[in-house]
């Protein structure tokens, strides 16, 4: 069964259901694209690496780090395992640092290796105020100072939207195509719930043929072998919580499908 709405599902914004979507959306690129661009090109998808502590610090680690956080071997894996000794000592929590991992794709040149293109979809993190958006805002500027095209997708109505000389805020998602050789200046689309997904050319090197990327149909396809279909509750409100008259029409588009009865 396919998803009820044109384009982008505010229902699969919610918290349990982002990560998955959001690691089979990049590999799901990464298959499409893979063999349209070979033998010039192939597709990577990579990892950018960082602990997070509980007062916020970010200690970002090199792309496909084989950094974990474990205990060390032969230590009690719960408080409650610690004996206590005489003399009045308590059992205490430490604050320990906690391993996030954000997969991204690149678009690198066969036989030099070189990242032509670098393509991210947000996470919550990169929206939000703190350690996580710091790292990738760092990233990103350093993308758009080299020669490496940037393709940035957002698909969360929560946060703020990425810099932008321009208004980007008249909308829900937005999708950045930032070619080199064009900045300052840039392609951006901005659509809502109402819309469906823009396709988009990945930018590629001068003189070659640029496939046209149809990110709604693939989240389509998604939705329906991760049966979405059988996990959603679309009897209830998205999280994050629709605006009016956006909530309305959602309602109403719901009860048309045959998926809300109020």
């Amino acid at each position: 069964m396919p998803s009820p709405f044109p384009g982008m599902d505010p229902y699969l914004e919610h918290p349990a259901l982002w990560p998955g979507l959001h690691s089979r959306l990049i590999v799901g690129l990464a298959d499409h694209l893979g063999p349209i661009l070979r033998p010039r090109y192939y597709v990577e998808v990579e990892e950018r690496v960082y602990l997070l502590t509980s007062e916020g610090g970010a200690f970002p680690f090199p792309a496909r780090s084989d950094v974990a956080v474990a205990a060390p071997s032969g230590l009690p894996s719960s408080p409650g395992s610690i004996p206590i000794p005489a003399g009045g000592a308590r059992v205490v929590t430490l604050p320990m640092p906690e391993e996030v991992r954000e997969r991204y794709l690149v678009v690198r040149e066969a036989g030099t290796h070189q990242v032509v293109t670098w393509l991210e979809i947000l996470s919550p993190a990169n929206k939000a105020p703190g350690e996580g958006q710091r790292v990738y805002l760092q990233k990103r500027e350093e993308i758009l100072r080299s020669r490496v095209h940037l393709v940035e997708i957002d698909l969360l109505r929560a946060g703020e939207p990425m810099p932008v000389m321009g208004d980007g805020r008249d909308g829900h998602y937005r999708i950045l195509i930032s070619r080199w050789e064009q900045r300052p200046r840039a392609l951006l689309y901005v659509f809502t719930l109402r819309d469906s997904i823009p396709t988009f050319r990945l930018p590629l090197l001068p003189g070659d043929e640029e496939p046209e990327v149809d990110l709604g149909r693939l989240l389509q396809t998604i939705y329906e072998r991760a049966a979405y279909d059988l996990r959603v509750r679309y009897e209830e409100e998205p999280v994050p919580p629709l605006e009016p008259p956006f909530a309305e029409w959602a309602a109403a588009l719901l009860r048309e499908r045959g998926l809300r009865t109020r």
